[in-house]
């Protein structure tokens, strides 16, 4: 086993009807802590993991809670069943909300506290996506300056920032839905490839300020301490430094780009180290092979580590 392990956390859009179901069934660890978020959310959030429905589980206020409770049941799983050796973890890495399960892991708040507070900010965040009409575009193929300029082309007035930087040819924007489509268009002219997401809104751009706003005040309400293993922020891509720091990068991270191409080039410039991807899914794996083919992904996927791919 590598003497250095880096958690990978998952964010929005690796939900999936179905998951953390084989966990809950096999792992004592994990049954408890999805138990206690049914009772801290006040409805059943293993149900809707379960068995849906799809359209449910995709909105913004449940995926959220959900992927960070499944997430956080895998890592507890795979410790109880000797797959993970908490004393070898090196860091922690999230991408969006993943970012509050990493800080969770490494000790900066309660299981409960991250819970309700990703669960606000899914509220808000899916508050933030009625207020008007918007979306986010996924383009391949660009580097980041080619990208920069396809927004302030489409733009028009309107709102259309790079909110994902996630890999190599890779990008995602958000923005207006006017925007968004003008964007599409371009892409395509330029030999780009752009498709639509399916999501709410325009997550990780100034259409979420409403949302940024909110957390000032549910994050001051959390018991916060300096995490004991580094977690990544996916605003500077740096290890956080202080509860003052994580507090201010959490709101900003709602507007800004994750930078996560950044954060991932620094921690696999530690050969030889290993790498667990956290349920649900195995998304990060994906965009971790458009950075180094060669590395190893391990994903969590029932009670202890999965596949390597």
């Amino acid at each position: 086993m590598a003497s250095k392990t880096y958690i990978l956390c998952p964010g929005q859009g690796a939900q999936v009807v179905g998951m953390g179901k084989d966990l809950y069934e096999s792992s004592p660890a994990a049954r408890e802590a999805l138990d206690i978020a049914d009772r801290v959310l006040g409805w059943s959030l293993t149900s809707v993991c379960f068995d849906g429905p799809e359209e449910r589980l995709n909105r913004t206020d449940v995926s959220q809670p959900a992927i960070y409770a499944t997430s956080v049941a895998s890592f507890r799983a795979a410790k109880e069943g000797g797959a993970i050796e908490p004393t070898a973890v090196a860091a922690y890495a999230g991408l969006s909300l993943g970012e509050y399960t990493a800080l969770h892991l490494a000790g900066s708040f309660s299981f409960e506290d991250g819970l309700k507070l990703v669960a606000a900010r899914g509220r808000y965040m899916q508050d933030a996506t009625v207020a008007s009409s918007s979306g986010m575009v996924a383009i391949l193929g660009a580097d980041e300056g080619q990208v920069n300029q396809l927004c302030r082309d489409a733009a028009s007035g309107e709102v259309l920032v790079p909110a994902n930087l996630n890999a190599p040819g890779q990008i995602v924007v958000s923005g207006s839905a006017a925007a968004c489509e003008r964007v599409v268009k371009l892409a395509e002219v330029a030999g780009l490839k752009a498709t639509a997401l399916k999501v709410a809104g325009a997550f990780h751009s100034p259409l979420m300020q409403t949302a940024a706003d909110r957390m000032v005040n549910e994050l001051d309400r959390v018991a916060m301490r300096v995490p004991s293993r580094p977690v990544y922020s996916n605003v500077t891509a740096q290890p956080h430094q202080s509860v003052e720091a994580i507090k201010r990068l959490l709101v900003k991270q709602i507007v800004s780009p994750v930078q996560w191409e950044r954060t991932m080039r620094t921690l696999i410039q530690d050969e030889g180290a290993r790498f667990v991807e956290l349920a649900p899914g195995r998304t990060l794996a994906g965009l971790a092979k458009r950075i180094n083919r060669r590395l190893p992904i391990e994903s969590v996927a029932t009670a202890g580590v999965g596949s390597r791919t």
